[in-house]
């Protein structure tokens, strides 16, 4: 089993995805995952496992042409555990089943204990040099890119920030998983919104409608109004949602508001 493993690699250190360490040990990935859930405790980020979302899980994902198929993984979804090592070797101990401590041998001499091979000649090492210069630039372009990003994100003011707040959410659903989480994360801004503000915007959105129809506006403007339009009309509130957007927009690792 284990020498059918498609290898994965972050930070140059072998890992696993759920699917691929259930299928190894004989387990199910909602038995992997709950064992996870009851003794997080005992798990380390960055030691037993890394956890993969926004921009960093794109990136991932275009490693592969068919994510899909070649590591089972929805193209839809918001994040990714991988395990290390040391992680594997953790499950093993939670699952102590024959069968897991024999595949995690396996494990250790055929996936993870990859002999490095070192350059046979002159040649060889500068090859070895050059390529680890073009990664490094291209790291450090992708850091410059993501910060050129932020300051765009930072600079999102409360004068064109009905627009560029629209795009960024949309984005941001588009990091989460599609087009189909807006809603979800329009919700999520107008709950801290709430909770920030010490408001209630259904509220203020009833009493908007009420104040319109007194003035005799028409019934399908009143219906078109939204908590957007609440919060439009309170700098205080303008401010709050700007601000939140800015700190969702840099959580998923979102680019522009262009």
């Amino acid at each position: 089993m284990t020498n059918q493993l498609v290898p994965i690699e972050i930070n140059n250190q072998r890992i696993l995805t759920t699917q691929q360490l259930a299928a190894v040990y004989g387990a199910s990935e909602q038995q992997v995952q709950q064992n996870f859930n009851n003794h997080k405790d005992n798990f380390v980020e960055g030691k037993h496992y890394y956890l993969l979302k926004g921009e960093e899980l794109r990136d991932f994902k275009n490693h592969f042409d068919n994510i899909e198929v070649v590591l089972g993984i929805s193209k839809h979804a918001s994040q990714l555990y991988l395990w290390t090592e040391r992680g594997a070797n953790r499950h093993c101990k939670i699952l102590d089943t024959d069968k897991a401590w024999e595949q995690f041998d396996n494990l250790e001499e055929t996936y993870f204990r990859v002999k490095e091979q070192r350059p046979a000649c002159i040649e060889d090492v500068l090859i070895q040099s050059l390529q680890e210069m073009k990664e490094v630039k291209q790291q450090i372009q992708a850091t410059n890119k993501r910060l050129d990003g932020i300051s765009d994100i930072v600079a999102l003011d409360t004068h064109s920030w009905r627009e560029d707040a629209r795009r960024l959410i949309v984005k941001i659903a588009q990091a989460i998983g599609g087009n189909e989480y807006i809603k979800d994360v329009n919700a999520e801004v107008f709950r801290l919104v709430e909770l920030r503000g010490a408001t209630r915007l259904s509220i203020r959105l009833t009493n908007m409608r009420r104040r319109m129809a007194d003035n005799g506006v028409c019934k399908s403007k009143r219906d078109r109004l939204n908590k957007v339009d609440v919060i439009a009309e309170d700098k205080k509130l303008i401010e709050i949602y700007v601000a939140i957007v800015k700190e969702m927009a840099i959580k998923y690792g979102v680019d522009t508001v262009s």
